[in-house]
């Protein structure tokens, strides 16, 4: 930029700066605020009041019919808590209207609200005997104090809501025991039986759901609708799924719950629903709101008229040592895997976890004490997998002279290889079998730290929070199948297996050729794309698993020798020499000697030139006449 260019943007920004001082524009007196209609609250998600529309009494009695008595009336907002959990209420229905829970923060270290005025409504419909359809959020209820309670061991805080409506009366009691994330719901309808139909009262529960996680597609992906019947049977809407989705259920329904990964919102029955509908849907273009969960549920109209429409609300941590006291089948609402790796995740896996971080603080060091446990109990099958790959090393030069003698023909070449093992005394299963013993293990870590709400927001090295993705390394543009970061721990992870592969084809040489050897050593690779966004805790696990398993590795070649291991085959093959093979190796064999038979049927026929002769029909005498 020239002399005159420099003084020319001075001049302009000088006589910018003038007008803008002399004749900035004026600002705005400030109004009047409206008289708020509601008490003023500082309660998490409260939104302020608004001044209310004029009362309609003549539309409220044609809608509200004998209810429209408590249609008309203040809003206030009223708050139970203890040390877990603040929940407030408004008496525009005497309901739930947020829930804060205290001991935990979003990964964007806001305060946890679980469920606001803006994001949620519970409510309760009945209809009249008039056939309207009156909502307890259409009346206002009374709001009771705030009184302690004691029944036997607990105690905490009681709230009451009522309403006097058509002749009765409607109450709604709430209490809420010290240390707990469970409310108890009374719902009581007084002499109000020649008001009321007597249709099921139907309970409906809107939640849409913010973002509280850092991986917005796995926060998503993980939330949804568990439900547990009254026969025992439990059910659920499907999680991964981006698409609607309805379950209609027509029989008793013990509870319901909202999972939003980390956290629960549910409702159980003392006695049971008569019957539910849940639904999901997502819309990947609201960054606000990641899923939308709607439950609905019937209760009889006859329990609430005689004091027995009793439930309990649990909002709180998904977490398996709280939620197997909630209800029956409610730790259901922690995915710990299907079948035999949730098995090893609740009865092996959680109670090690939890047995260590009693003395240990940092959950990366505990996870890797997991690994060391998990390694020594498998340490026999760990040994008899490295001893079957020693025999195959030292049996190579034989296999590698049937390669030579047989040429391409593959068929011989595994039709020998048989015989040579047979010979040997060596399974080639052997090295199998205890690696498939182990896979359990595997995939049950796979399934347990995505879930497990223990490693959420717990420091470890470089990662933030051991439940999602490490991102030290971030990228300016978004990599197909990678995304926009480089997990370093996966990285780490990704570079120990393929040393662990390397080391494998080293040791067993004859197991891996040609394209195999290849595949080898590109599914590690492949596997960094897919655990790119996975919990730096399942990648970390990993890594110190291959590390450990190395260093097993190192410690069992001092106990094998092949010297050894080559004088024992020998000794087999002399004792085999005229034992005929049995069991696997023999079908095994004669599934491969008949395969080469049915192969070298087309061949013997061609050179023959037809594969049977086929003899001419005898002709027919004729008739002479």
């Amino acid at each position: 930029m020239d002399r005159n260019s420099a003084t020319g943007l001075f001049l302009i920004a000088a006589l910018l700066l003038v007008y803008l001082y002399f004749f900035k524009p004026e600002t705005p007196k400030e109004l009047p605020a409206d008289k708020p209609t509601t008490a003023a609250s500082t309660a998490p998600g409260a939104t302020p009041a608004t001044a209310a529309a004029p009362f309609d009494s003549t539309a409220a009695a044609r809608t509200l019919g004998a209810f429209a008595g408590a249609a008309q009336g203040t809003a206030q907002q009223v708050q139970l808590q203890n040390d877990n959990v603040a929940i407030t209420f408004s008496s525009k229905g005497g309901r739930v209207e947020a829930v804060r829970l205290k001991n935990y923060k979003t990964f964007f270290g806001k305060p946890l609200d679980l469920l606001d005025a803006q994001s949620a409504q519970i409510d309760t419909r009945f209809r009249t005997i008039g056939g309207q359809n009156v909502r307890l959020s259409d009346l206002y209820f009374q709001p009771g104090t705030v009184q302690p309670f004691a029944e036997g061991d607990k105690k905490g805080q009681r709230l009451s809501f009522t309403a006097s409506v058509a002749g009765g009366q409607i109450e709604e009691v709430y209490t809420l025991a010290d240390g707990s994330y469970e409310l108890g719901y009374d719902l009581r309808f007084t002499g109000l039986q020649q008001a009321m139909s007597q249709e099921p009262l139907t309970f409906t529960f809107v939640d849409r759901v913010r973002q509280t996680e850092q991986d917005l597609k796995q926060n998503r992906n993980h939330t949804t609708i568990n439900h547990y019947l009254a026969a025992d049977d439990h059910g659920a809407l499907a999680e991964a799924s981006e698409k609607p989705e309805e379950v209609t259920i027509t029989e008793p329904v013990k509870w319901a719950a909202h999972k939003h990964d980390f956290f629960v919102a549910g409702i159980i029955a003392n006695d049971k629903f008569s019957n539910g509908k849940f639904n999901s849907t997502v819309d990947l273009n609201d960054s606000t709101f990641i899923k939308t969960l709607s439950t609905t549920l019937s209760i009889p109209a006859a329990d609430a008229q005689q004091g027995k429409a009793s439930f309990r609300y649990y909002f709180g941590p998904n977490s398996l040592p709280i939620l197997k006291d909630v209800a029956p089948g409610f730790d259901r609402n922690v995915y710990l895997g299907w079948g035999l790796f949730r098995w090893v995740n609740q009865f092996v896996v959680l109670p090690v976890f939890h047995t260590l971080e009693q003395f240990i603080s940092s959950y990366g060091i505990i996870i890797a004490l997991l690994v060391v446990l998990i390694k020594l109990v498998t340490w026999p099958l760990t040994y008899k997998t490295y001893v079957s790959q020693a025999k195959m090393k030292v049996l190579k030069p034989e296999i590698d002279a049937i390669k030579e003698k047989a040429g391409d023909d593959q068929m011989k070449v595994q039709q020998e290889t048989m015989k040579l093992y047979s010979s040997f005394g060596v399974s080639p299963l052997s090295g199998c079998v205890p690696t498939l013993l182990t896979l359990p293990i595997l995939f049950a870590m796979f399934q347990f730290f995505p879930n497990a709400i223990e490693l959420r927001q717990e420091h470890f090295l470089w990662a933030k929070d051991l439940s999602t993705y490490d991102d030290l390394i971030k990228l300016p543009f978004t990599v197909p199948f990678l995304g926009n970061h480089i997990s370093l721990f996966t990285v780490l992870m990704t570079l120990s297996t393929l040393l662990m592969t390397w080391q494998s084809n080293q040791m067993n040489p004859a197991a891996m050729q040609g394209p195999m050897k290849f595949y080898s050593y590109l599914m590690p690779v492949i596997f960094m794309f897919v655990l790119n966004s996975f919990a730096a805790g399942l990648t970390w696990y990993y890594l110190v698993s291959n590390l450990a398993t190395l260093g097993q590795q190192a410690l069992t070649r001092r106990f094998v020798d092949d010297t050894k291991i080559r004088a024992q085959l020998e000794a087999n093959k002399v004792k085999n020499k005229d034992k005929k093979p049995s069991g696997f190796g023999a079908r095994l064999q004669d599934a491969m000697r008949a395969a080469q038979e049915r192969d070298a049927q087309p061949r013997s026929g061609a050179d023959a030139g037809t594969s049977a002769s086929v003899e001419p029909k005898p002709k027919k005498p004729t008739r002479r006449s």
